[in-house]
């Protein structure tokens, strides 16, 4: 009886000691979860997904059917984050995060962003919740790409395309961060004070061809703080040539030759600005 009673509690301990064991494995998860983060205007926009496989499937249509509402991957809905207000398909869309849908059709796709970020799959969705819905179409590739792919392509200072592809199919949308007015009212907020950054500021205003007047401002005072700047005497040339002051442009390029210029680049600059003003 005890020999019976023993062997019945080994077993039972070593059945739990397995299950301990088991539960410690990490196996392979069959749509493995990803993160692709880009940066757009002034902040990030990140995606959280999980990417099935084909596996010689065939996806659209069977696997995903047409016309039916998908979490846009595999276990719980896709994420999307804007680390500011952004816009997509014209609309604005305020800093936060979203869960994205899509209902794949033959021809073009119904792209959804729902407020609620954190669903299980389709499992709770309100349309009542929906942010925007928008159309785009369906591309067929000659190339398939076996495992279901979002990324980021087409990046610019102020917008960025996402990009949905698996099997042969792929769809689009861009996003578009309309940054210049809060980063203007940044600058300024930054110049009102002390520790003032100078060249950036001339930098951003030179590029978007804002106010020149200033911009040259603030690039002598960059200058004046760091004289052995090439880079701001650089920046201060080209405000100088924009302003169609060539003489003065010439000048301060010959500075910017006089200076230890570390890979080069800003002697060609230099050089290349001071040929074009001598025109």
């Amino acid at each position: 009886m005890m020999k019976k009673i023993f062997l019945g509690s080994l077993a039972l301990i070593l059945g739990f000691s397995t299950q301990l064991n088991a539960q410690q494995i990490k196996f392979p998860a069959k749509s493995p979860a990803a993160m692709v983060k880009q940066s757009v205007g002034i902040s990030d926009v990140s995606v959280e997904y999980n990417r099935p496989s084909a596996s010689g499937r065939v996806v659209f249509g069977e696997v995903v059917p047409f016309d039916v509402m998908w979490r846009t991957g595999a276990n719980s809905a896709t994420k999307i984050t804007f680390g500011s207000e952004m816009k997509i398909d014209g609309k604005a869309v305020p800093a936060g995060s979203y869960s994205l849908f899509t209902i794949p059709g033959k021809t073009e796709w119904t792209i959804i962003l729902n407020k609620v970020a954190n669903l299980s799959g389709t499992s709770g969705y309100a349309e009542s919740e929906d942010l925007m819905r928008f159309k785009v179409k369906a591309v067929q590739k000659t190339e398939k790409t076996e495992t279901f792919t979002i990324d980021f392509t087409n990046i610019k200072l102020d917008q960025a395309t996402v990009q949905l592809s698996w099997d042969n199919t792929s769809v689009s949308f861009d996003i578009v961060a309309d940054y210049d007015a809060a980063l203007t009212k940044n600058i300024e907020s930054a110049m009102a004070r002390d520790a003032r950054p100078y060249h950036q500021a001339a930098g951003y205003y030179y590029e978007n061809k804002k106010d020149l007047n200033k911009a040259l401002e603030w690039a002598n005072k960059a200058v004046e703080m760091n004289p052995t700047a090439y880079w701001s005497l650089m920046l201060k040339a080209n405000i100088q040539y924009d302003l169609k002051d060539k003489k003065g442009a010439i000048a301060t390029a010959e500075q910017v030759l006089k200076m230890k210029d570390v890979d080069g680049a800003y002697t060609k600059i230099a050089k290349d600005l001071i040929a074009k003003a001598k025109k």
